[in-house]
């Protein structure tokens, strides 16, 4: 743990909280249907044209049940848009490599997954992937699914701030101003910035490559098409991808989808060419989920509420990366029996040019957002590193979160805070002005309970299944972190996986693509709906006068009670399956046996 390492945590910690407030300004008049930007000469034609290509009217605003079908209704017909262009992939352009089509398992899996902002991938993009998915099928969902993020957010919040109202917004006012005033001109910044660093974007049909020593690999290798060889493959050459790489990245990492172009993800050095490329992806992936607690002081004019959220969120992260950190710094101590240098770390699944701290860093940004774009492997992680991004995704991934996503999710811990404190002093809790109810609560608990049911009750439905046991790479407890940590991933919406589960195996079983895509489903929608019938119950309200006894919702005292309740909440959830998984794992690593 160099000084070095410590300094660059205080400059990304620092440049996010720099750049809180100059985003949060520029979100408010991005979610404020009459806000003004810079960009208005060039784009507001352009989004009166759509509203009358989509016969919308601006004007007219949604209560949250017509909010809620608008969105739902979007989703939809994204995920049956996209699923039949990745079975009808190898009759469409821009497929110079010749790709078939996806089975309808994977095809069903892969278009749930881009719909829901989770982008878990049971593929490898660059052998199964033509040009035109990765483009029209996948990016553009990128672009889309982060929308709807955000102004499920920025309804929650106007549901907070408005009183005695009866709507919440016009979903395809935000979903399109979001598009159009946010994501497609910061994407398109942000993907020339990567171009510089050396990533690619073309569309060249894949090169090859002699090897300058041919390779041998024994019978059962996994061949191109994903089979085990029945003999010895002598390899003479490597096949290096080509394609539209920087434009995928750019909206991959600022919209927190993490859904990657190769396999290898941005571990990939076309994907993340440098330091800087690295340092900057970490950033763009916490940007506008940070800009996002600025604009909720600013809507609900208690600037110092939207500060105490982000001080929570950092809190729970700089504990995450510390922790993740710390431990792989301390190495393995089986590798170290073997030989290798307790001074070196847990070195295993990690980039030589990233090493431990921006392995761990990442990994800790990636998973407290739910982005799932990782630089590392998390499945080689020691127990205790690879248990800090499993509690991140299963507390909701409420730190910083998902664009729109974690300001939700951490919006309704904040209601269940102020409810317990009410409880504690023996009033009727309240928040900002608006008396907290039975309703409210129970639709807080609602979406809490949607996550813990489908996290763990897929989870044990596949440790006891045989086509559950059949994917694993791993057995005993690391082979079970592998199961949770695959439907926590998939039902928090976060993409990334503990790399040894195979969803899709050789002989084509579709349990875990049909499961996991289920978990997708539950985990995104049947969350949002309670959280909009929250901010349906919140609109109606009306805003009281602070009295003596009101519970501030800012400060030490609430910071403290909130980080309790996050806190709390994912551990009492959570913490038996961990113990079968990460935290016995790690005492049988210090015995000195892994299985």
């Amino acid at each position: 743990m160099h000084i070095n390492d410590w300094l660059q945590l205080g400059l990304f910690i620092g440049l996010l909280a720099s750049l809180t407030k100059p985003i949060g300004i520029y979100l408010t008049e991005v979610l404020n249907p009459d806000g003004k930007t810079w960009l208005d000469p060039v784009l507001r034609p352009l989004e009166k044209f759509t509203y009358r290509l989509m016969g919308v009217d601006p004007a007219k605003e949604h209560g949250w049940k017509a909010y809620t079908f608008a969105m739902l209704w979007f989703s939809a017909v994204g995920v049956l848009f996209t699923y039949v262009i990745l079975r009808l992939q190898h009759l469409l352009p821009l497929n110079p490599q010749g790709l078939p089509p996806l089975s309808p398992a994977l095809a069903f899996n892969t278009a749930v997954s881009f719909s829901t902002n989770t982008n878990w991938q049971s593929y490898p993009g660059e052998s199964t992937m033509s040009y035109f998915s990765q483009m029209v099928a996948l990016t553009i969902h990128n672009f889309t699914s982060a929308a709807v993020g955000i102004s499920i957010a920025a309804a929650l919040v106007r549901g907070i701030a408005r009183q005695s109202a009866a709507t919440v917004g016009n979903f395809w006012v935000d979903m399109i101003r979001s598009t159009y005033y946010l994501l497609l001109p910061i994407c398109l910044v942000f993907a020339v910035f990567l171009v510089s660093q050396g990533m690619i974007q073309n569309f060249k049909p894949y090169e090859t490559a002699k090897l300058a020593e041919a390779i041998t690999l024994p019978a059962g290798t996994l061949d191109a098409a994903g089979k085990p060889s029945t003999e010895p493959q002598t390899i003479t050459d490597q096949t290096i991808p080509q394609g539209p790489m920087a434009s995928q990245v750019a909206i991959k990492m600022l919209g927190t989808n993490g859904g990657g172009f190769t396999n290898a993800n941005a571990a990939h050095p076309f994907e993340n060419p440098t330091p800087l490329s690295n340092f900057m992806q970490m950033l763009s992936i916490f940007a506008i989920g940070s800009g996002l607690t600025w604009y909720l002081g600013k809507t609900t004019k208690n600037q110092a509420h939207g500060w105490s959220v982000w001080a929570v969120m950092m809190i729970l992260f700089v504990g995450g990366v510390v922790t993740c950190w710390w431990a792989e710094a301390q190495g393995n101590p089986i590798h170290q029996a073997m030989g290798v240098a307790a001074c070196d770390g847990n070195m295993e699944g990690k980039e030589l040019r990233f090493g431990i701290f921006d392995s761990s860093l990442f990994a800790t940004v990636t998973t407290a957002a739910s982005c799932g774009a990782v630089n590392s492997m998390h499945d080689s992680f020691t127990p205790i590193g690879g248990l800090v991004p499993l509690f991140m995704i299963e507390l909701g991934e409420v730190v910083i979160g998902g664009v729109g996503a974690g300001l939700y999710g951490m919006l309704v811990f904040v209601v269940l805070a102020v409810f317990i404190a009410g409880l504690m002093v023996g009033r009727t809790p309240e928040y900002l002005g608006k008396k907290i109810q039975a309703f409210d609560v129970k639709m807080a608990m609602l979406a809490l309970l949607v996550l813990t049911a489908s996290i763990l009750g897929f989870s044990a439905w596949a440790a006891v299944s045989r086509w559950g046991q059949a994917g694993l790479n791993n057995t005993g407890p690391h082979g079970f972190s592998e199961i949770l940590y695959a439907y926590s991933s998939c039902t928090g919406n976060n993409g990334s996986a503990f790399a040894g589960l195979t969803a899709t195996p050789t002989d084509g079983d579709p349990h875990y693509n049909i499961t996991l895509g289920l978990a997708m489903l539950i985990g995104r929608f049947l969350m949002i709906i309670p959280i909009m019938a929250l901010a349906g119950s919140l609109v109606k309200k009306n805003i009281a006068p602070p009295g003596a006894g009101t519970f501030r919702v800012a400060g030490a005292t609430f910071t403290i009670l909130l980080l309790g309740t996050v806190l709390l909440v994912g551990a009492l959830n959570f913490l038996p399956a961990l113990a079968l998984g990460p935290i016995v794992e790690h005492f049988l690593m210090l015995n000195g046996r892994l299985f």
